[in-house]
């Protein structure tokens, strides 16, 4: 190309310097010279006008053969059409590929971009989800699936985050959905049925409702039994140890059947409402004065750091403040040390419970909120645990929309972080009119 480049600027210009040489051999060179520019210029125009016309065509005979500047063009248009055309062909093998493989993907998957508007999806997502894939495209999803939980997890744009939603196709089936980046500006909406988890789930928290309930009957009435027992005077002499382990066990077993049955309650429930106004200082001020009254219990702190109350449930959240601060005291030791603060910020409120007691090994964290499960099953037992206490504070947060951070490293203390969302956050409560209305 730069050989043939290099013979048409020598042509043009011998045949300039031809001209120009005729027309000083008749007195009139720059004549000559302008005669000869303008027929090298019709010519170049001539040849672009043939070249266009192939390019309509596809008749480049004219330009196949000689070795010009017009057919050293064509050749190179001829090497990038033709490699061209094989790229294209092998994007759409690609292309054909990666839609056959989602396609024979179980889970749903649907493309959006930053709107949260439907770019491409799968088949699946139209079995699952009710999804067109010519149809909804350009659809915000959420016109679609509307749910407030799917809402929330598109706002939040977490990859770690997860949201179970009824499907629009079924009202009997359950999907989980995710949210993870895909592309530039884009991110992908994974959908799996997981109608069998929640039915099994169903299906567990039911049976243990029921169990709970029925056990309560015959749990009061040995209870009055052995309170009765108790009080004999007869019996006190020689039964009165084994009576005393029966009403410990009895009590402690009335208290883990309370704590199952909270615990179905608030798996069965949606979000807490968000109409009562919690003055959480005064919630934790009471809370750490009834555990101060304890004796041989470790040094307690509070710092009411924010004047911010909490939208939601008094009850639930008394019991998460409950449950971290008895679990705090039960594994510090006396001479340790608890600290009980509250804060705010723009980006939410923060509850946090944190002691200098024996710590907890990495491994253990995650499971920290599995029903039943303890670090240290034997102090636990003898000091009335069963490990359900942070069970119920991961569902009383999660029906508050916020969540619960562990940190902890052994001898040396753990701190419980409960992080609630901004909408949940009351910075000025309004004063109660008189007369209570």
């Amino acid at each position: 190309m730069i050989g043939s480049s290099r013979k048409f600027v020598t042509g043009l210009v011998v045949l300039l310097a031809a001209g120009a040489l005729v027309g000083w051999i008749y007195g009139e060179p720059l004549y000559g010279f302008l005669i000869a520019a303008l027929a090298a210029l019709i010519w170049q125009v001539r040849q672009l006008l043939l070249f266009n016309r192939a390019l309509h065509t596809g008749n480049f005979d004219t330009f196949r053969f000689g070795e010009g500047i017009w057919q050293q063009i064509y050749s190179r248009f001829s090497y990038e059409r033709d490699r061209g055309s094989r790229y294209k062909k092998l994007h759409r093998q690609v292309i054909k590929e990666i839609r056959r493989s989602t396609n024979a993907m179980p889970d749903g998957a649907v493309v959006l971009d930053d709107e949260n508007e439907i770019v491409v999806c799968n088949r699946a997502a139209k079995t699952l989800a009710g999804i067109k894939r010519k149809k909804d495209r350009g659809q915000r999803v959420d016109n679609i699936l509307r749910d407030p939980a799917l809402t929330r997890l598109l706002r939040a744009n977490d990859a770690t985050r997860t949201a179970d939603i009824l499907s629009p196709v079924s009202d009997e089936r359950w999907l989980n959905c995710r949210i993870v980046p895909y592309g530039i500006n884009q991110k992908l909406l994974l959908l799996r049925d997981v109608t069998d988890r929640i039915v099994l789930n169903r299906m567990r928290r039911d049976f243990v409702a029921n169990a709970s309930h029925e056990l309560r009957s015959p749990l009061t009435v040995m209870s009055g039994y052995l309170d009765a027992m108790a009080e004999d005077d007869a019996l006190t002499q020689s039964w009165g140890q084994p009576v005393r382990q029966m009403q410990e066990q009895a009590q402690r077993m009335t208290r883990i059947v309370s704590e199952l049955l909270e615990l179905s309650r608030l798996e069965g429930g949606g979000s807490a409402s968000i109409d009562e106004i919690i003055d959480v200082g005064a919630l934790l001020a009471s809370a750490c004065e009834a555990f101060r009254e304890q004796g041989n219990s470790p040094q307690l702190d509070l710092a009411i750091e924010s004047t911010a109350h909490l939208r939601g449930n008094i009850a639930e959240i008394e019991s998460v403040v409950v449950n971290l601060v008895s679990n705090a005291v039960r594994h510090t030791p006396p001479d340790g040390r608890i600290s009980v603060s509250w804060n705010s910020g723009p980006e939410g409120a923060q509850l946090v419970v944190a002691d200098t007691g024996e710590g907890i090994a990495a491994e253990h964290i995650p499971r920290l909120t599995e029903r039943f499960f303890r670090v240290d099953r034997g102090r636990s037992r003898e000091d009335g645990g069963v490990g359900l206490g942070l069970a119920i504070v991961k569902h009383v947060l999660g029906r508050h929309e916020a969540r619960l951070e562990v940190s902890s490293e052994l001898d040396v203390g753990s701190e419980f972080r409960c992080v609630f969302p901004p909408e949940r956050i009351v910075v000025d409560p309004p004063i109660p009119m008189a007369g209570g209305s």
